[in-house]
């Protein structure tokens, strides 16, 4: 039978979303030993304030199959004993995996060194700074590289676990565990953290908010800057100075992440045909979505819908 153990490693000021949501996703496989553990088996202290009792002392426990680190407010000043023993852990572990911050304690215990990685998004900065010798990479959901996997902020590590899932015992099963956890959609490691809508800023002036909520609305339009200034009254030029200052992107990009993410939307949740999805979310033609798709998830329109759709369709 194979090994299947899970330790997941607690420390006090520990992100609580951190631990439980990869942990929900891996009970739910009803597959996977798991096991938790702290410095001296003592229970710990949550960012938020909650109290986890971990079942053993991380002192005496034995090298799981994977290992998780979570992030937290306790990661920014570790104490050496615990970087020391997560790396003595991973030696005989046969996956290494971290959530949000986490990251920086894999980082302090060499496990990173020469590798991809990526953390939550305000972190990654610092993360690349602190370990130089590593290919911080601050856009997809998750980063494999070899035996190690680190993921962005906190409900990231949820994507993490299902991919961890998948590759044990399944493609069906994780999408399975992913539908009873009422998740959205079970985003791909090299999706983008933010959304469109996330990653820009509500612009302040309502003629722009308008024109966010016009391009929205109709993906399929005209587009272009010449025509989103007239919406707002505005020049070509003065729009395309007042959209960057406002909401910290330029036009196009935010025309283009809103179109990645129609047609998104539409292969996860549509019969449609992709010629038909192109059209409706705004592409010129079939190949401009896929260069699209391709360019930002790493992942044909096709492979997409085979991936993220409950039930596959052969479109």
């Amino acid at each position: 039978m194979a090994d299947r153990s899970v330790l997941f490693v607690l420390f006090d000021g520990v992100q609580s979303l951190d631990v439980t949501g990869p942990l929900e996703v891996l009970s739910a496989a009803a597959g996977y030993r798991i096991r938790t553990a702290s410095p001296g088996g003592l229970p710990v202290r949550t960012g938020s304030g909650l109290r986890l009792l971990p079942d053993e002392d991380l002192a005496q426990a034995t090298a799981p199959h994977t290992l998780i680190v979570p992030g937290g407010p306790g990661t920014r000043r570790p104490m050496p004993e615990l970087v020391a023993r997560i790396a003595e852990l991973a030696e005989g572990a046969a996956r290494v995996a971290s959530v949000c911050t986490g990251a920086f304690l894999l980082g302090e215990a060499g496990l990173l060194a020469g590798r991809r990685a990526t953390t939550h998004w305000a972190y990654s900065e610092a993360l690349a700074r602190r370990f130089p010798d590593v290919t911080v990479e601050p856009d997809p959901i998750h980063v494999r590289d070899g035996r190690v996997a680190t993921s962005a902020g906190v409900t990231a590590g949820i994507d993490l676990a299902l991919a961890l899932v998948e590759e044990d015992l399944g493609r069906e099963l994780a999408l399975g565990i992913a539908r009873h956890l009422v998740m959205f959609l079970r985003r791909p490691g090299g999706q983008a953290q933010f959304s469109t809508q996330l990653a820009a800023q509500l612009a302040v002036r309502e003629p722009l908010r308008e024109v966010q909520r016009w391009i929205t609305e109709h993906p399929d339009a005209d587009l272009s800057v010449e025509a989103l200034a007239r919406r707002a009254s505005l020049s070509p030029r003065q729009f395309a100075r007042v959209f960057v200052a406002e909401t910290g992107t330029t036009p196009g990009r935010y025309v283009d992440g809103v179109r990645l993410e129609v047609a998104r939307r539409r292969l996860e949740d549509s019969d449609e045909g992709i010629e038909q999805i192109a059209r409706r979310s705004g592409y010129r033609n079939p190949e401009a979505m896929r260069r699209a798709f391709a360019r930002t998830l790493a992942v044909s329109p096709l492979d997409y819908r085979r991936r993220f759709r409950a039930t596959p369709t052969t479109a």
